[in-house]
């Protein structure tokens, strides 16, 4: 079965740092894409970052604060995420979908989800 789980959620101050990561089981990484999306509450849900084996792609509200990477070993994509703010709250999903061998994007029909973590980022 294909599974994705994300952990790592938690509550921040601004300014502060926090590293999502996301377990995938029954697939290898290596012909899938892995995206992060996020949604807060009253807003629709956005992409945040993603990651294939041809390279990674990032939003722009996120670029140069977040970073997204992967251990094929253990079958985890992780985001780091530095320099939090208040906006970033929402919670965090994975999704996979099958690679196209090229640079992932965040438009794409992600068809396997997690069931996502809570990230709050408040004083």
């Amino acid at each position: 079965q294909l599974q994705l789980g994300e952990s790592g959620g938690g509550l921040v101050q601004p300014g502060g740092s926090l590293r999502l990561s996301c377990a995938a089981s029954g697939f290898n990484l290596d012909y899938y894409a892995i995206g992060w999306f996020r949604q807060a509450p009253g807003k629709e849900r956005e992409g945040v970052s993603c990651i294939s084996s041809s390279g990674d792609s990032y939003a722009d509200s996120v670029k140069g604060r977040f970073t997204i990477s992967r251990d094929n070993a253990k079958r985890t994509v992780y985001l780091q995420m530095n320099s939090l703010k208040p906006e970033d709250t929402a919670v965090y999903y994975c999704a996979a979908v099958l690679g196209l061998r090229t640079m992932c994007a965040l438009h794409w029909s992600y068809n396997y989800w997690g069931q996502g973590t809570q990230v709050t980022v408040s004083s």
